[in-house]
């Protein structure tokens, strides 16, 4: 099941088991438990800490539980996790082994003293890049409290568990056997969904913070660029973000950063927090701004108010909030987001294997999506409000020549309708004969690209007509004092490098804002520095 260099690495990795499990597997005669059982017996055979059982009376199968020997620690997986999800095997055998996470100590505590009974079923998709840190967020939860149990379950693999439970998007997380939550989360995230008073702690938190020389606001490639390169000024820096990565985390693969030949969006998310930590950075995550308040005069302080009840001051701010994928704004789309409509065709799209589909937009990631979706359901319908397609010409090919197509130009997609549970059709208008006509389908793919997260900015800033903020070539804005970088910006060309470049300019110019201002009697931070 394993090749020999995956083998080499994985018995690395088994060497930090400090105590011994058991592999306990509930298989049937199909051929997915053949693939289960070789993989189980592959992974056993790597250490002298690891016990294969195959008495497992669970009734999904193939599935199996990794045990912490003569304890009621354990994890489980419905389904063969590879893909992406051969990381949370690796990490949930280490961690159920006694290896110790990563994790700050007082997010660990928080979880260790929830109570409560909590049972967590996490439906996954082997090709989904947002999955994995649900599934290692709730593996780590279920080791660290005995009261937290949680199965993985692949979707795909399991097709009639999904369809009963209507779950149509990945991943989707059922607790007690109820809905949960859809989509990515971290174990902070996780763990403030269950903790009721932690938003109020945090809050208490953040007001006993002293002002900031730079603080940045997102956690995107410009808001991580920003934040180093004012740190290393030597000055105090903030970065307040809804979710450190932003963006970048929803991405699938990269290859066009400057001396990287490739890497995926959560790993380089990963990254680029642990630079900034690196550097000292005072790092708030899950904090959502909703109000900027600017200096009264140069060189004051400029107020951000955050969704929480807090405030945070700074000498200067950089905002790098971001981009959100663009919605339809059609009747059905909210209703049936997660129940026939989607964002992400990597993620979701093995769900909807064998059915059909639409995807609209009729750019690059349009086509792409309607290319990759081929390969899995019945049929694709692409849907291109303009009269040609507008992705390269490359891609068009390629999606002409696939039988399971079929492209409809110059259309507008005028509502999405569903039976009160999931999708069930997709209503079009032909723009040029305003003629009406209906799709039966299971699915839509929305792909018309992104919308800045600038509303809480409104009339503080100035803003393009498309909701960017408007910033000259130091990325200044409209603002004494504030500064913004990346997507949510006039910049052209929404790119990560692009987006970091831009993050380090407006950290730069806000440096040297800092320096033509004094600072206010009692400020720290720059003067100190210098």
């Amino acid at each position: 099941m394993l090749d020999e260099n995956l083998k080499t690495q994985l018995a690395g990795y088994l060497q930090k088991l400090q105590l011994p499990i058991e592999l306990v597997a509930s298989l049937d005669d199909g051929d997915k438990s053949v693939e289960l059982r070789a993989l189980l017996q592959d992974i056993a055979a790597l250490s002298d800490k690891i016990a294969l059982r195959l008495d497992g009376t669970d009734a999904r199968r193939p599935s199996f539980a990794i045990v912490r020997s003569g304890s009621d620690v354990a994890v489980g997986f419905a389904g063969i996790p590879m893909g992406h999800e051969f990381t949370s095997l690796v990490l949930a055998l280490l961690q159920v082994g006694g290896h110790p996470s990563k994790e700050s100590q007082e997010l660990l505590e928080q979880v260790a003293a929830l109570e409560g009974e909590f049972h967590f079923e996490t439906y996954f998709s082997l090709s989904c890049q947002n999955c994995p840190d649900v599934v290692q967020a709730l593996n780590l939860m279920a080791v660290l409290n005995p009261r937290i149990r949680h199965v993985a379950i692949d979707g795909a693999l399991f097709q009639d568990e999904v369809e009963r439970r209507e779950v149509m998007a990945v991943p989707t997380v059922f607790l007690n056997g109820q809905p949960f939550e859809s989509g990515r989360m971290d174990l902070a995230q996780i763990v403030a969904r269950l903790d009721t008073g932690a938003a109020a702690r945090e809050a208490a938190k953040i007001r006993g913070k002293q002002a900031f020389d730079v603080l940045v606001v997102g956690g995107g490639p410009a808001g991580a660029a920003a934040a180093v390169y004012a740190a290393r000024k030597g000055i105090r820096t903030g970065v307040a973000a809804e979710r450190f990565g932003g963006q970048v985390l929803d991405t699938l693969g990269i290859e066009n950063l400057i001396s990287v030949e490739h890497t995926e969006g959560p790993k380089l998310a990963a990254a680029l927090e642990a630079n900034v930590r690196a550097n000292g950075v005072d790092v708030m995550n899950l904090q959502r701004a909703e109000a900027l308040v600017p200096a009264a005069e140069p060189g004051g302080l400029v107020e951000v108010k955050l969704a929480g009840g807090a405030s945070l001051f700074s000498r200067s701010v950089i905002l790098s909030p971001g981009a959100r994928w663009r919605q339809m704004g059609v009747p059905g789309e909210d209703a049936y987001r997660n129940k026939g409509v989607a964002y992400c065709p990597h993620c979701d799209g093995p769900l909807f294997r064998g059915k059909r589909v639409a995807v609209v937009g009729g750019g690059n990631s349009g086509v792409e999506a309607a290319i990759d979706l081929a390969g899995i359901v019945a049929h694709v319908t692409l849907v291109e409000y303009d009269v040609k397609l507008r992705a390269d010409e490359v891609l068009q090919r390629k999606l002409r020549s696939l039988p399971n197509v079929d492209i409809v130009l110059n259309a507008r997609t005028t509502e999405v309708l569903g039976d009160g549970r999931k999708v069930t059709g997709l209503v079009l208008r032909d723009r040029a004969s305003d003629a009406s006509r209906q799709l039966e389908l299971e699915g839509v793919f929305v792909q018309i690209g992104l919308l800045p997260n600038t509303e809480w900015l409104r009339d503080v800033v100035e803003l393009s007509a498309r909701g960017e903020i408007v910033v000259d070539a130091h990325g200044r804005t409209s603002v004494p004092g504030v500064f913004a970088a990346g997507d949510a910006t006039t910049v052209p060309y929404k790119q990560i490098v692009i987006a970091m470049g831009a993050g380090a300019t407006a950290s730069l110019a806000a440096f040297d804002y800092l320096i033509r201002h004094a600072a206010p009697a009692g400020s720290a931070g720059l003067a100190e520095a210098a």
